[in-house]
């Protein structure tokens, strides 16, 4: 009776170990949505977006069956946050395998046209200023309005359109056959020489540039109206 008693006593502690387990740990769909949140928090810090939120959703088609140890959960595919791919898997033998899919909302503070901007005109303050936007179709919204100014939109903006990289382009600073300075710094040393620009470029761009002494062809990166510099320098800002 002892025995049977020790025994029923040791079963139900087992069984509320279990309970108190399996409620300690997170739901499958619980840590999908950590780790879908995980990811987008990855991806704004790398893009340098300010201030992002999410709204997360997991789509969950049907309930997992019960796994005795932990699920791991991976992502599959995170491109969209529309439309992320997630899958969580149970090590038991046999295990199993199901796939989820998260949809997100992303908003963060990102640059806009403040004023109509015409195609082909350079950006000025007054025309940009930020706010916070949904950005969850958009992979390339600029976050420091001060990176849009003296840019030249690709097409007509409207007071409100979020500002992109892809839609915007600096301005011609070097044409082709014009006289330019190449310049090199180092250690607080200036080195300057005359040279002929063999390509266009805007600023950040590299061209090719002819040595007026040497004749000799290489390549360097515009730095500002009519000068030229190594490739291997910082961008002047």
């Amino acid at each position: 009776m002892i025995a049977f008693c020790k025994a029923t006593l040791a079963a139900l502690s087992l069984m509320l170990f279990s309970a108190f387990a399996q409620a300690a740990t997170p739901s499958i769909p619980m840590q999908i949505e950590q780790s879908a949140r995980a990811e987008l928090e990855r991806q704004m810090a790398a893009s340098g977006l300010t201030e992002p939120q999410f709204e997360i959703a997991v789509v969950t088609a049907r309930p997992a069956p019960p796994c005795s140890q932990q699920v791991a959960v991976e992502p599959l595919d995170t491109r969209f946050p529309q439309r992320m791919r997630f899958v969580a898997r149970c090590p038991d033998t046999p295990g199993w395998r199901y796939e989820y899919v998260v949809r997100a909302r992303v908003t963060a503070m990102v640059a806009i046209a403040a004023a109509p901007v015409a195609a082909n005109e350079a950006l000025t303050d007054t025309q940009v200023t930020i706010e916070r936007r949904d950005i969850s179709n958009i992979a390339d919204p600029i976050s420091n309005p001060a990176d849009a100014v003296g840019q030249m939109s690709r097409r007509m903006l409207r007071p409100g359109d979020i500002l992109r990289s892809g839609q915007l382009s600096s301005p011609v600073l070097v044409k082709r056959g014009d006289a330019v300075m190449m310049i090199a710094r180092r250690e607080g040393i200036e080195v300057s020489m005359a040279g002929e620009a063999l390509d266009a470029g805007g600023k950040g761009a590299v061209v090719r540039v002819r040595n007026a002494g040497s004749g000799q062809v290489v390549r360097m990166r515009v730095a500002g109206p009519g000068t030229v510099e190594p490739i291997d320098m910082a961008i002047s800002r």
